[in-house]
């Protein structure tokens, strides 16, 4: 899902507009702090933000390019954006589980050249408690699901893991197979699933 198609809110799962943290209306926010312990705080509040931004608008892979021209980015009212280059660095910052704080990093970049990165609202281990809970709910246990039906179906309109990357979907299932609680078997893009 690219900016664009967020933009035009295709999906109706996020009806209501985005609502910004006071600190996106604060012009500082856009610049990189020099004093340490601002820049930790700064940086902190630029995770929270992407988390939510992408958590609202259902972003799982963030494209750096389209971002930077994005409301995430940019602040039209201040006339202020944040550079590609400030965008990376903090993109780094959260893919460094020191800084976290809470369980792991909330970011990973897709490819060494960085141009666009997982944005871990929810870790694939906590999407795997989400979607057990579902199963176990449902009655699907010990029934064969595809990854398809579990992201697209109709069974899971309602869920939040639903229109979820199927790329997302495959590492949060395969929590699951390491936990012995599933298994996955097909070839790509015909991948089924089977929860115990």
């Amino acid at each position: 899902m690219n900016i664009q198609e967020i933009q035009q809110d295709l999906t109706g799962i996020s009806q209501n507009p985005f609502k910004f943290p006071a600190t996106y209306s604060f012009p500082p926010f856009f610049t990189p702090q020099p004093n340490t312990s601002t820049r930790q705080s700064q940086l902190q509040k630029w995770s929270s933000l992407i988390q939510a931004w992408c958590r609202h608008h259902r972003i799982f892979k963030l494209s750096l390019i389209e971002a930077v021209d994005s409301p995430l980015f940019h602040n039209a009212v201040l006339r202020k954006r944040v550079s590609l280059a400030e965008a990376r660095n903090i993109l780094d910052w959260m893919t460094k589980p020191e800084y976290a704080g809470d369980g792991g990093p909330r970011a990973e970049w897709d490819s060494k050249n960085k141009t666009a990165a997982w944005i871990w609202w929810k870790r694939p281990e906590e999407w795997a408690e989400v979607i057990l809970d579902w199963v176990e709910g449902t009655g699907q246990k010990n029934m064969v699901l595809t990854v398809y039906e579990l992201a697209e179906g109709e069974g899971t309109r309602l869920q939040e893991f639903h229109g979820m990357d199927p790329e997302v979907m495959l590492r949060s299932l395969n929590v699951l197979v390491k936990r012995g609680k599933a298994q996955v078997f097909g070839s790509e893009g015909q991948e089924g699933v089977k929860f115990f």
